[in-house]
């Protein structure tokens, strides 16, 4: 009897601690284990209106950009400036080895000097042989007189009018050779002065006052006809090429203001607008592009090809109810906000309006104001999940 007691109360015992235990595990599966609330923060669906804001990434260009290099293909005798430089226009900027151009100038300028002595000596040969033709008509003339008078025979006349024909036809040949020698000296000189043209573009000549940013070709290497050597942009026509997702840009427009961050200058805010809206957007990223410039031109251009954050100011948008943009979340493929009615949670679906840099968006369905949203949690929200509001969550903006 006395070792049935005992092995009772060892077994009560041990149930009892078995009881404790699941009961301690009870607790802290319910208040810190799977099964514990998960801390969240509230916030009240208000109507309110808000100014919406694009923003883009985009690279600096320039709106012109002047690609100077040889007209034909020839070696680089030398380069006068280095990117970074600020030329003038007029300012020579490298030139060209002329090799043989010159002798073939020299040789142009012997064959024009030639052609010239050559219309000179037929000229002189042309007012020879009209002071033939002018006697001729006289003689043939008085012949025919005296034909008349009978003075003279016919056979004398006509051996005068033979003379006034061979004069005339001697006056057509050298004439005809006078215009060949006029022509073939427009010729050489149309030559030479395409030498001369060919000469003068081998000189390098900025076309505008601007900013050396590229020196592609040393001296010594042979460019081809059209390739770069130098690089100048005109620094007051530097601007940024942005593009903006497509589904925020509705209301997008030219001459609206914009901020621009350079990556180069983080935490300085540069004043731009938008300059205009390109006709054509990219249908893989679905973004469309904007080209948005300076208001004023910063000192020191950046260098072409920068990346810069753009940020364009909308118009105001009307009071509609507005949540925190880090409320909306995606669930089962389907965009919405978790609502917390009477202790528990549901899913709204939602459809999304503009947004401004202050975080919050606008819905323009499935909420009406009033309602209480998660904006925060500790962990992924279900349906069955219990929740409880804090203040703030350790890691989350408040």
């Amino acid at each position: 009897m006395r070792t049935f007691l005992s092995t009772r109360g060892r077994t009560l015992a041990l149930a009892s601690v078995l009881i404790l235990l699941a009961a301690l595990l009870g607790y802290v599966a319910l208040r810190a284990g799977p099964l514990a609330p998960v801390p969240v923060t509230l916030v009240t669906v208000d109507s309110q209106p808000i100014k919406p804001a694009l923003f883009g990434i985009g690279t600096v260009e320039a709106r012109f950009t002047h690609k100077i290099g040889p007209t034909f293909a020839g070696r680089i005798k030398r380069v006068e400036v280095q990117p970074g430089d600020h030329v003038t226009k007029g300012q020579l900027l490298g030139e060209m080895d002329p090799v043989d151009l010159d002798d073939k100038i020299g040789a142009q300028e012997a064959t024009i000097k030639r052609a010239e002595a050559s219309a000179l000596a037929v000229d002189a040969q042309v007012q020879e042989v009209s002071a033939r033709k002018a006697f001729a008509e006289v003689q043939a003339k008085r012949y025919e007189q005296l034909l008349s008078a009978r003075s003279v025979s016919e056979e004398g006349a006509q051996a005068k009018r033979q003379e006034l024909q061979i004069a005339q036809a001697s006056l057509s040949a050298v004439r005809a050779n006078l215009d060949a020698s006029r022509q073939e000296l427009i010729r050489a000189r149309a030559d030479r002065d395409g030498l001369m043209r060919q000469r003068a573009n081998l000189r390098l000549v900025s076309p505008v006052d601007g900013l050396v940013t590229r020196r592609d070709v040393d001296p010594g290497t042979t460019a081809v006809a059209g390739q770069a050597v130098v690089e100048v942009v005109e620094p007051a026509s530097i601007w940024i090429s942005v593009r903006f997702d497509q589904q925020r840009a509705n209301g997008l427009t030219a001459r609206l203001p914009a901020q621009i961050v350079l990556r180069s200058r983080a935490g300085e805010l540069l004043a731009g607008r938008v300059s205009r809206i390109e006709p054509h957007a990219d249908a893989v990223t679905e973004e469309i592009r904007a080209k948005v410039e300076f208001t004023q031109a910063p000192k020191t251009p950046p260098p072409i090809g920068e990346l810069a954050e753009v940020t364009v100011a909308l118009a105001a948008q009307k009071a509609m109810p507005v949540v925190p943009n880090a409320s909306v979340q995606r669930v089962d493929g389907r965009l919405g906000v978790w609502l917390v009615e009477d202790g528990s949670l549901r899913f709204a679906p939602v459809k999304t309006g503009a947004s401004d840099l202050e975080g919050r968006v606008q819905i323009l369905q499935g909420l009406s104001g009033g309602e209480r949203v998660v904006v925060y949690s500790q962990k992924a929200l279900a349906a069955s999940t219990r929740i409880k509001v804090v203040a703030r969550i350790v890691g989350k903006a408040s």
